[in-house]
């Protein structure tokens, strides 16, 4: 919530325009955030709306951060492509928001 005032604040009269916002916020985020937003499926997003409760949703509603533990315990599951586990390991990377993490 903090993160989205900020933005529209700092946006300032640009903010008045939803389709700016949504073009806008990706300029926002880094890390973490900006991994989730980039792997958003196209036309995912329309509005500002749609964009502000998917970051909600992603960021904030029952999702808890994960900790070096839970990456060190994943494992990939017998009937799981290699792309799957990739993907899921990937997702629980960047759900460790205070841990830095280089991608290679």
């Amino acid at each position: 919530m903090e993160h989205v005032n900020r933005f529209i604040i700092e946006c300032g009269e640009v903010a008045i325009r939803d389709e700016l916002r949504v073009r806008l916020f990706s300029s926002s985020l880094s890390g973490s955030a900006f991994t989730w937003f980039i792997s958003l499926p196209p036309n995912s997003v329309i509005t500002w709306a749609d964009l502000e409760k998917q970051f909600h949703k992603y960021f904030f509603f029952g999702v808890h951060e994960k900790k070096i533990t839970d990456l060190v315990w994943l494992r990939q599951r017998n009937d799981e492509s290699i792309e799957s586990f990739v993907q899921r390991l990937q997702d629980v990377k960047n759900k460790c928001y205070s841990l830095v993490l280089d991608d290679r």
